[in-house]
């Protein structure tokens, strides 16, 4: 089960979806024209049920073929506020200050290549549904179509995706168990101290001061407070104070992300987080503010989906299936689904590329009938051994 010959014969079409979609770009809970160009193509595709609206705008269809389980493959649709400045090829986005530059438009078209060809060929016995996700880039449009009522309205057995990674080999498909993308919580602290003159520096509590020590202290949490072999990052990312070179100011800011995997590692990360805020912020007689927002879940892969789905592709691809899928400290809104549902998440190799958010980025076009090929041979494994 190599590359489908009859993905092969449309590739050309997939490439076009995929042009199509990286000219007209469209950020989180916009994807208005992105949803209406799916719809079109799943209607000429044939397939049983197509509906509009999850999660703001998010593309729900099935394709049925006899009695069985349900299987659910997902494509993720919107765009970043990012200028792009791939300007030498022909399908350059058209909208400045909006491109790509995640791979979502080859993601939705590798989606669409397998649902013409489930549509057209129905080898399985079961119901695929087909989820285009809107709002992945730190929306969590996978939730947002959860709380639709997503699983009760299309209940499935199993849930599979992938993500393009720039630097893996082209068309290397790797999916393996455990976790693979980390939990992102984000936090804000306002130190709160009192402002005077630079020139009488006794007469202020020096929030810049009081920052810097905060910002030291805090990396111990990752270096003493927690087991060397747990995966942790504790990131300061920003750092505001003051407008005047002559003025101790009254207040400061930072931001940053606090990453992991384990959530019991998460919990105490950000309980020992607070407790050094406070009392670093004690030490020089400053009070603080602190608001940590959860983000997503880890991306954890179920144990028998992803012996499952790297057995497919082997069948695929061959010797470019991989069992070893390196974790990331990046974060996928994949993880409400499985949260949910049993599945797994795979890494499609996107060759010697840019960075993914990074204005010079492209989707290798050579990859998208390896992924149209996995996700349809995802279904029909599944859905002819139930």
């Amino acid at each position: 089960m190599p590359i489908k010959n009859r993905i092969s014969k449309f590739e050309n079409e997939i490439t076009q979806w995929r042009h199509y979609f990286h000219e007209n770009p469209e950020l989180a809970y916009k994807e208005k024209n992105t949803a209406k160009k799916v719809v079109q193509l799943l209607k000429s595709f044939k397939v049983d049920k197509i509906e509009t609206g999850f999660g703001k705008t998010g593309v729900v269809a099935t394709i049925e073929s006899g009695s069985g389980k349900s299987i659910g493959l997902r494509g993720d649709m919107d765009a970043l506020p990012i200028t792009e400045e791939n300007t030498n090829t022909k399908y350059c986005s058209k909208i400045k200050g909006k491109m790509h530059a995640c791979g979502h438009d080859g993601h939705t078209a590798m989606l669409l290549g397998a649902a013409k060809y489930l549509s057209e060929t129905r080898n399985f016995k079961g119901r695929v549904v087909l989820i285009f996700q809107p709002a992945e880039e730190g929306y969590a449009g996978a939730k947002a179509m959860i709380d639709d009522g997503l699983f009760k309205k299309y209940p499935i057995d199993e849930i599979y995706g992938m993500h393009n990674i720039p630097g893996l080999g082209k068309g290397i498909i790797a999916v393996d168990e455990g976790p693979k993308l980390a939990a992102a919580d984000n936090f804000i602290v306002k130190i709160l101290g009192k402002g005077a003159h630079a020139a009488m520096p006794a007469n202020s509590i020096d929030p810049i001061l009081c920052a810097s020590s905060l910002i030291q202290n805090l990396q111990s949490i990752v270096s003493r407070n927690v087991n060397p072999k747990e995966t942790l990052v504790v990131t300061v990312a920003s750092i505001n104070s003051g407008e005047a070179n002559n003025v101790i100011p009254d207040e400061a800011e930072l931001t940053g992300t606090i990453r992991y995997y384990d959530k019991a590692v998460g919990t105490y990360a950000k309980d020992r987080f607070s407790n050094i805020v406070k009392n670093t912020c004690k030490l020089f007689g400053a009070n603080s503010k602190i608001k940590i927002k959860s983000g997503y879940p880890p991306t954890v892969n179920h144990q028998a989906n992803s012996k499952f789905a790297y057995e497919v592709a082997k069948k695929v691809v061959g010797m470019k299936a991989s069992s070893t899928q390196i974790p990331m400290m990046g974060s996928e809104d994949f993880s409400y689904f499985l949260e949910k549902v049993p599945g797994a998440f795979a890494w499609i190799g996107n060759g010697n590329s840019a960075p993914l958010h990074n204005p010079k980025y492209d989707f290798n076009d050579s990859i998208l009938t390896t992924g149209s090929s996995y996700l349809a041979s995802l279904a029909e494994e599944k859905l002819n051994k139930s």
